[in-house]
C-alpha cells in the first residue's frame, strides 16, 4: 500500500486552526513564528483570534493553512518520526495545498511558501474584489454533463461531489441538468472566485 500526504485548498480556515497545536507543541509553534517572521505579520494572532472576515482574505487564508499544515507535518516528525521522505510516496495539494505539499517535500522552505502564497493570495484577491466572488461544493445524484453557465464549474468533478465557483449573485442560480437531484450544498468561506464567468 502506498501513503500519500494531501493538503487543503482556501475554504477550510477557520478562526483558531493550528491554536491547540502551538500550546501544545513547541514544534507547531516553531513553524507559526517562522511564518510570522517571513511575512513580517502577525498571521498566528489573525489565525487564533481573528476575525473572520480578515482570515478570509485570500492573501491571509493561503499562507495561514500552509503554516498549519506545516506545524501538523512538523508535529508528526518531531513527536513521531514521520516525514514525508520516510513515510509517504506521493504528496499532492488543492490549489495553495500544492505549495504545503512542496514544502512539506522540502522543495521550498515553510518561509518561502509563506511569502509566494502571500504573493498569490494578493494576486488572486485583486483578480475579484472582496464581497464579488464564491465558491461552492454540492453532492450531486444523476450528475449529468454540465454546460456553459455564467457561474464557471471547477475541473473537480469527483464521483457525485461538483465544486464551482463564480459572482456571489450568480451561485444561487447554479442549473445541474435535468434529472440531477443537489443533496447538499456548502459554501465555502472563501472571497475569491476562480473563474469570474
Amino acid at each position: 500500500m502506498s501513503i500519500a500526504f494531501v493538503f487543503p485548498g482556501q475554504g477550510s480556515q477557520a478562526v483558531g486552526m493550528g491554536k491547540a497545536l502551538a500550546e501544545n507543541f513547541s514544534a507547531a509553534k516553531a513553524v507559526f513564528a517562522e511564518v510570522d517572521a517571513a511575512l513580517s505579520q502577525k498571521l498566528s494572532t489573525l489565525m487564533w483570534d481573528g476575525p473572520d472576515d480578515q482570515l478570509t482574505l485570500t492573501e491571509n487564508a493561503q499562507p495561514a493553512l500552509m503554516a498549519v499544515s506545516m506545524a501538523v507535518m512538523k508535529v508528526l516528525e518531531t513527536e513521531h518520526g514521520i516525514t514525508v521522505a520516510n513515510t509517504a510516496k506521493f504528496v499532492a495539494g488543492h490549489s495553495l495545498g500544492e505549495y504545503s505539499a512542496l514544502a512539506a517535500a522540502h522543495t521550498f522552505s515553510v518561509a518561502d511558501a509563506a511569502r509566494l502564497l502571500k504573493i498569490r493570495g494578493k494576486a488572486m484577491q485583486a483578480a475579484t474584489p472582496v464581497g464579488i466572488g464564491a465558491m461552492a461544493a454540492e453532492r450531486i445524484r444523476n450528475m449529468p454533463s454540465i454546460p456553459a453557465q455564467s457561474v464557471g464549474v471547477a475541473p473537480e468533478i469527483v464521483k457525485e461531489m461538483l465544486l464551482h465557483s463564480g459572482k456571489v449573485d450568480g451561485m444561487s442560480g447554479v442549473q445541474i441538468g435535468p434529472g440531477a437531484t443537489a443533496l447538499a450544498r456548502m459554501p465555502f468561506s472563501a472571497n475569491i472566485c476562480a473563474n469570474p464567468a
